[in-house]
């Protein structure tokens, strides 16, 4: 699944299963340019991100900008007013997930 796709991945030699490192995710700040939404029932954050960011992986974000999401689910609250970070955010949104999580 491509949402994986920038999660280290831990191996030993003794231990050769794939197994993902914890991820740490920044913290977004509010911006000017942040758009707002009412969510109805089939929204979830992956379509959501594809349509502000043209690309679904970054769902994260969006979910993570409302700390009142649940986060192990793709799916909002149907009738929540969420907040999507504006896109001209997520490249600095980005490099400070990539900076804690030490991509480089």
């Amino acid at each position: 699944m491509a949402r994986y796709n920038n999660i280290p991945i831990f191996k030993t030699p003794t231990d050769t299963k794939r197994r993902y490192t914890v991820v740490k995710y920044p913290s977004i700040p509010l911006g000017e340019a942040d758009f707002y939404v009412y969510t109805n029932k089939g929204d979830r954050f992956d379509i959501l991100a594809l349509n502000y960011y043209s690309d679904s992986s970054l769902w994260w974000i969006i979910n993570r900008a409302n700390p009142n999401q649940p986060f192990d689910s793709l799916y909002p609250t149907v009738g929540a007013q969420i907040r999507i970070p504006a896109p001209q955010q997520v490249p600095n949104i980005l490099s400070q997930y990539n900076i804690i999580n030490g991509i480089v």
